[in-house]
Parts: C-alpha cells; structure tokens; sequence
C-alpha cells in the first residue's frame, strides 16, 4: 500500500502547489479568509444555539468558581492585586478604550492622506457595537450569579462586548496596519498584539466573573467573522478604487541627512 500512497500524496501536493500558483497571492488569502469567516460563523451559531438556553451551564459554573478560593466565591485566586490587574486589561475592550483607539487609528490614516480608509475603520468599530446591540437583546442572557462581579456591569450578557468588539476592532487595525509593511514577521507582529489583546480581553471577563465562558467564545467567534468581513470589504473596496491603496514602505535616499 506505500508505494500506492506515495504517488497519490504527491499528485495532490503537486495540484494543491499548481492551484496556489494560479490563484496567486491575494486569492490564497481570499481563500484562507473565507474558511476562517465560515469557521468563525458556524462557531458562533453552535454556541448561540445551545449556551443561552443553559446547555454548558455545569461546565461553565466550574470554571467560574476555579478562578475563586474554595469555599469563598467572593474572593479570587492568585495575588490580592490580580483583580485590579484584570480590571486594567478588560478596560482595553471597554468603550472608551475602544473609542480612544479608534480615533487615534483614523487619526493616523487621516495624516497619511488616507481619509476614505480612516471612515471605515470608524464604521467597522461602530458597526460591531450595532451588531452586538442586536444580539445581547435577541439571546436576552443574564450575567453569571454563581460567583460575585469584580467589577461592575449593566447589561446582558450573551455575547460578550468587551471580547466581540476588542477582537472586531484590534484585528481590523492589525490587518489594515499589516498591509503598510512588506515584511511578513512585521505583519505577523500586528496579527499577533491584535489576537493577544482579544485574548487578554476574554479571559479577565471570566476571571472577573462577569461573563460566562461561551460568552466570551461567542464574542471571539462574532468579532473575528465581523473583522474578516471588514477585511474583505478593504480589499474589494481598494481594487474598485473606492480606497487608496496602502502606500509602499520605502526609504529615500535622502531620508535622514540633515
């Protein structure tokens, strides 16, 4: 059976390397997004399908109450400044966080003379926010009451905001901050801050007790699919001549003389 397997295994290695050269760059990229866009949606439909009605409840109560001292659920595990520390980071996908970002992105696109680009990463983060909105009032999910909040929150709980909207909005700036660069370890540093962040985000949502493990699933998932969504649109966006394409990164001879 080897010597069957062997010419099978390179035929389809040669097929799959003949059908990247055709496709080229960009439509490898096409491609790979809309695999992680559909895997992102039907993760989120799967947890949307079962977490609300209480399906994970058990498992997830048990993770909450891990990150609480046995037999004090009010108190948490690890230093007694862990709590501030979690506080520090989930603000990184609170609103205001959000918002200064945001503006301060646009900002910089807008002194690179790239207005058009500028407007629709405000609209990208404006619109996760929309989206989210819609779909905490749909699943109507209350916040976790097995474990006390450490820190304060006033609206529903499926999905979480804080994980859709951070991942929505730092993976977009890292994809459009990636397109300003031609090396690909400086373009894997942007995707990889941008995915640290999402996830320091989710996981001091449920140190902090205010959401359910599945929220903060659901809200990676949303927010990813939204960023993929923002991404495509860029690019289909950039070859109508709608957007201006990321200028190249390129050193003058007479930058830095004096």
């Amino acid at each position: 059976m080897a010597p069957t397997r062997r010419p099978l295994l390179t035929t389809l290695l040669a097929r799959a390397r003949s059908a990247r050269e055709r496709a080229g760059p960009r439509g490898v990229a096409t491609l790979v997004g809309l695999a992680l866009f559909s895997l992102c949606a039907w993760a989120f439909l799967e947890l949307a399908d079962d977490a609300p009605e209480g399906d994970y409840l058990e498992i997830e109560n048990r993770i909450l109450l891990w990150f609480r001292v046995e037999g004090d659920p009010g108190r948490s595990i690890g230093p007694a400044w862990l709590p501030e520390v979690g506080r520090d980071v989930t603000a990184l996908g609170s609103a205001t966080v959000l918002i200064m970002v945001t503006a301060a992105s646009a900002g910089w696109l807008l002194m690179r003379g790239r207005g058009h680009t500028a407007i629709f990463v405000a609209a990208s983060t404006t619109g996760s926010y929309a989206i989210n909105w819609i779909l905490k009032a749909a699943f109507e999910r209350g916040r976790p009451t097995v474990v006390p909040h450490l820190a304060e929150q006033f609206s529903l709980s499926f999905p979480s905001g804080h994980s859709m909207v951070g991942a929505a909005t730092y993976l977009t700036l890292g994809a459009l901050l990636a397109q300003t660069v031609a090396s690909r370890r400086e373009q894997a540093f942007f995707f990889a801050i941008a995915v640290l962040l999402s996830t320091a985000i989710g996981v001091s949502r449920v140190y902090l007790g205010v959401h359910y493990p599945t929220d903060v699933l659901a809200g990676w998932a949303a927010g990813a699919a939204w960023a993929i969504l923002c991404w495509g649109a860029t690019v289909w966006l950039q070859q109508s001549g709608a957007l201006q394409q990321p200028p190249e990164e390129a050193t003058s001879k007479h930058e830095g003389s004096p």
